[in-house]
């Protein structure tokens, strides 16, 4: 917390004895000196944004003051009052400075307030990616295994499989899906045959909890299939999938697809060219950086000053503004980096 004594006195420090008495007297501060309204308008602004300035820009209050002194002596009381109304940080830079001023946005705020959280790309039930193969046979219970009794439920074998017919299917690894590692869900064709009563199966991950759903409904001397995506096991059991009958019936499995994983992700970064913005001795500017390429996206806004009396007041989405307090004309420049993500 800016303890407010010492941040009244700075605020004092900032603005000249003239601009302190030149307007209508609102108070006192705590050694009993009148505060005009300017100044209260001031240290009101100063005392409320501070704190977040240090926690998100990790720029101390008193130096952030001291940056935005000119702003705070020239801007119109209307605007000062305007901007200590403002509920968020960006709003009061806008009400303060203007539209024009490119004010930082307060993104840490905004996804506080909106509370968003993130997927994690790859999640084993979420961002994956689907893999078509073709159509061939995981399981026939005709071949292997026998007709699945009423209200059981069998496991299935579906990865790390190099020959499926020990249970029925293919004497292949289907095309890759034996050896695609343990992926997350299956795209399957489900066909009961001659059930011995009217009925339904579900298909669920093994060793789960039967869902009530049914994947494939069926009436006795039925020959029915339908398709669904299964999520599977990520266990070490052998089986990743449990079908339930409720009546006997025998049970054919075609997978067309899976979901796997993404591999391991990597981040390709490159800088913009750089904007070369002159500024004039006490003058302000801001510099825009050239955009990111096609297919970037922009995590970093990078200024640059050819002068220590050249402070920053934004950088944020490639701007870069700054107050040139040196006694002759400065660079002032704007760069991004810009980045995206491949799948290696």
């Amino acid at each position: 917390m800016v303890k407010r004594v010492a941040m009244y006195g700075l605020v004092a420090l900032l603005l000249t004895g003239s601009v302190m008495s030149s307007h209508a007297q609102t108070g006192k501060n705590n050694a009993g000196q009148v505060r005009s309204e300017r100044s209260q308008l001031v240290y009101d602004i100063v005392l409320k944004w501070g704190p977040h300035v240090r926690k998100v820009y990790g720029m101390a209050p008193d130096e952030w003051a001291k940056s935005m002194r000119v702003h705070f002596s020239k801007a119109p009381l209307a605007s000062l009052r305007s901007a200590v109304a403002a509920k968020e940080f960006s709003d009061m830079n806008i009400r303060l400075l203007g539209p024009g001023s490119a004010p930082v946005a307060d993104t840490k705020q905004t996804a506080a307030s909106t509370e968003i959280t993130p997927k994690v790309f790859g999640d084993a039930d979420r961002d994956l990616i689907f893999v078509p193969v073709t159509p061939c046979r995981l399981f026939d219970t005709r071949l292997a295994g026998g007709a699945i009794a009423a209200n059981t439920v069998r496991g299935f074998d579906v990865t790390a499989v190099s020959d499926y017919s020990f249970q029925g299917g293919s004497n292949t690894n289907c095309g890759g899906v034996g050896a695609a590692g343990s992926f997350a869900a299956a795209a399957i064709n489900f066909t009961v045959v001659t059930p011995g009563g009217a009925g339904y199966i579900t298909a669920f991950p093994f060793g789960g909890t039967q869902p009530l759903a049914a994947t494939v409904n069926y009436t006795a001397g039925d020959i029915r299939g339908n398709y669904a995506v299964v999520k599977l096991d990520q266990g070490a059991s052998a089986n990743e999938l449990n079908v339930y009958t409720f009546a006997q019936t025998h049970l054919v499995g075609d997978i067309v697809g899976y979901y796997i994983n993404p591999g391991p992700l990597a981040f390709e970064c490159t800088e913009t060219a750089t904007t070369n913005t002159s500024v004039a001795a006490g003058g302000q500017a801001n510099s825009v950086a050239p955009t990111c390429p096609a297919g970037y996206t922009q995590t970093a806004t990078n200024c640059q000053s050819s002068t220590w009396q050249m402070p920053f007041v934004y950088f944020s989405g490639g701007t870069c503004s700054a107050q040139n307090n040196s006694g002759s004309a400065a660079t002032l420049r704007s760069s991004r980096t810009c980045c995206r993500v491949q799948r290696t």
